[in-house]
């Protein structure tokens, strides 16, 4: 797994740029693979101390949503799937509004329907999941590398790129 910290906004924007023009650039005379980005939720909200297994987002995941989508608006993303809990609803909203597009709701464990959906993807494709969720999908999309995802991490941006023999590569967004 190649893992990478990118100091600065703009940095991290075009390096993510770059890397989907290098890999559009390097398959040009066959169709090009669609890469798909994988993040947990962004930082949820807290009720009177307590975290409820429902709840939206805090303001700092309202910021953290935008600045995913600021991330990836020009990483032309053709569909999101998001879980059934509004964490994961409301990290997608901010993109999902400037791409156009409607996230699709997959159940949290449902695993097996949303990993078909991403083995026919034609586009690049974003997923927000959950700690527990991500290092599950990316196993089930053939990346054999052991990921965690601990419930402080909130910044993780998962790529899965290619096939027949998919690779992981690993960045940070704030």
């Amino acid at each position: 797994m190649k893992k990478q910290c990118l100091p600065t906004k703009h940095s991290s924007r075009l390096w993510l740029l770059l890397l989907i023009s290098a890999f559009a650039f390097t398959s040009a005379a066959m169709a090009q693979p669609p890469v798909i980005f994988l993040v947990r939720h962004a930082e949820r909200a807290t009720i009177s101390g307590r975290v409820p297994s429902d709840t939206g987002l805090s303001a700092a995941g309202q910021a953290r949503a935008m600045a995913l989508a600021q991330e990836l608006k020009d990483a032309k993303i053709t569909a999101i799937y998001t879980t059934e809990y509004k964490r994961t609803r409301e990290t997608a909203m901010p993109l999902g509004r400037l791409a156009g597009i409607r996230p699709e709701v997959v159940l949290a464990d449902d695993l097996r329907a949303l990993t078909s959906k991403l083995k026919r993807a034609s586009g690049n494709v974003l997923v927000v999941g959950h700690s527990n969720t991500l290092p599950q999908i990316i196993n089930a999309l053939g990346i054999r590398t052991r990921v965690t995802v601990s419930e402080s991490d909130y910044d993780n941006l998962f790529l899965v790129v290619g096939s027949p023999r998919p690779h992981l590569i690993q960045l940070h967004y704030r």
